[in-house]
């Protein structure tokens, strides 16, 4: 990693439009620089993004220094996402379907147990045991951009953990008057904790209602999987006259002929008895791609949910395949509508994948719930920014793949080369100005 002397153009235009939120100027520069790093460094935790810092012309702040203006100053981190939110909703307005994806992600810090909000727990995805913090995600997306607007990392459950150790300390009787009310005191903390503890769909309604009150995005509907999928979210989501897409378990329960039958045995049943019934349906999903599925529809009804339109879908004509069922209250869209809205669904999970490999998502090493809110928040910026660099094509033999068509590795080479340039112009100025080779080498690579 080649130190970084000054902020790319790139980023320091990108982030003006912030420059509001925050407070000082030296300290608005340490976020100007830690968001480079979480595009730039290899190691995206905060040594790791310092290590590679070079103040020219001045003595260099502390590590601490970066540490505060980034994690600690004044500046309100819950002014920083409305407006990022408002500062991307133009260009995904009026250019196509836009949809608002909204999923949940596993953010792990195996070496990190007190990390704020990990937890040690069964990951269901890669099968094991491990630490890790439940990040819900809200993502919108049309054919072009993904941007992240929250990332929220639901509060740490220690109902366990608290009621083992209740359990294990509680006494007949408290003589004195200062035990028991010690003991009151740790009951009421532990209720408080209860009342105060949300599940993950509840985290995912206070992100939209948060969403829906700002009113950027007034032409974009929902999808999300069936892990999300609560009457009160569908609810809330049609009262502000949106639609809904949601992937439903095979196991639900519809109304079918008169009686409530499981949703994988009717799809079943219509396979071996009126496999006719699955139409051919091309659906042009969000990346350009078109996909061919063998599509059944119908508005059934289902248990507190009312009345809903449900899809089953196959990727194979002979119908062999394990089916996917979805939902929607849109009772008026035709299958081909609700598979193409469903497949912006995929955008979190690209949103995901490119906040942990490329903006450090999962890369925080701080302690407390705001310094942990403030990395994710800047790391959702820094990707929007990342998305936006500006880069031609390259003629480069080892972006060859690429075809002409800009990737995301191309744009991360972009800002490198302007932090590069300020590198090489810094270098030139010194050497000019007759300084020695070993002076400079000091001065960006101290030993």
């Amino acid at each position: 990693m080649l130190p970084i002397v000054g902020v790319p153009a790139t980023i320091h235009q990108g982030l003006a439009p912030y420059r509001d939120v925050f407070c000082r100027a030296e300290g608005f520069e340490h976020v100007e620089r830690y968001v480079t790093g979480l595009i730039l460094s290899p190691n995206k935790t905060l040594q790791g993004i310092y290590d590679a810092q070079v103040w020219p012309g001045g003595a260099q702040p502390s590590r601490r220094a970066m540490h505060a203006a980034v994690f600690e100053a004044g500046w309100d981190s819950d002014r920083l996402l409305p407006r990022h939110r408002a500062l991307v909703a133009p260009e995904h307005q009026g250019r196509g379907r836009e949809v608002l994806s909204l999923d949940w992600t596993y953010a792990h810090h195996e070496r990190g147990p007190h990390i704020w909000g990990v937890k040690k727990r069964w990951d269901h995805v890669e099968g094991r045991m491990a630490r890790y913090q439940t990040v819900v995600t809200a993502v919108i997306a049309n054919r072009t951009l993904i941007d992240g607007l929250e990332g929220v990392v639901q509060p740490p459950a220690l109902h366990e953990e608290e009621e083992a150790y209740l359990c294990a300390t509680a006494k007949d009787s408290y003589e004195q008057m200062e035990a028991g009310r010690e003991r009151l005191l740790e009951l009421l903390h532990h209720l408080l904790h209860r009342r105060g503890y949300q599940k993950r769909t509840e985290v995912a309604l206070e992100v939209v209602t948060q969403l829906e009150q700002e009113g950027h995005f007034p032409a974009a509907h929902y999808a999300f999987d069936n892990g999300l999928l609560t009457l009160e979210l569908t609810r809330f989501i049609e009262g502000r006259g949106k639609h809904w897409v949601s992937e439903l378990e095979s196991s639900r329960h519809i109304q079918w002929q008169g009686q409530g039958r499981r949703v994988d045995a009717v799809a079943a049943a219509l396979r071996h008895r009126h496999p006719e019934s699955f139409r051919p349906v091309r659906v042009r999903c969000r990346n350009g791609d078109t996909k061919q599925y063998w599509a059944f529809t119908k508005v059934v009804r289902l248990k507190r949910y009312g009345r809903k339109r449900l899809v089953i879908a196959h990727e194979h004509a002979e119908l062999t395949d394990t089916p996917r069922f979805f939902l929607t209250d849109a009772q008026h869209w035709e299958s081909g509508r609700v598979l193409e809205t469903w497949s912006y669904r995929w955008a979190s999970e690209i949103f995901h994948e490119f906040g942990k490999q490329v903006t450090g998502l999962e890369a925080a090493q701080v302690r407390k719930e705001e310094a942990v809110t403030r990395h994710f928040r800047l790391s959702c910026v820094a990707q929007s920014l990342l998305q936006r660099a500006p880069t031609s094509p390259s003629t480069s033999e080892r972006f060859a793949f690429a075809q002409g068509v800009i990737t995301v590795g191309q744009k991360v080479r972009a800002i490198a080369r302007e932090a590069l340039e300020g590198l090489l112009q810094l270098a030139a100025s010194l050497l000019a100005r007759g300084h020695k080779c070993e002076q400079i080498l000091e001065m960006l690579m101290p030993v």
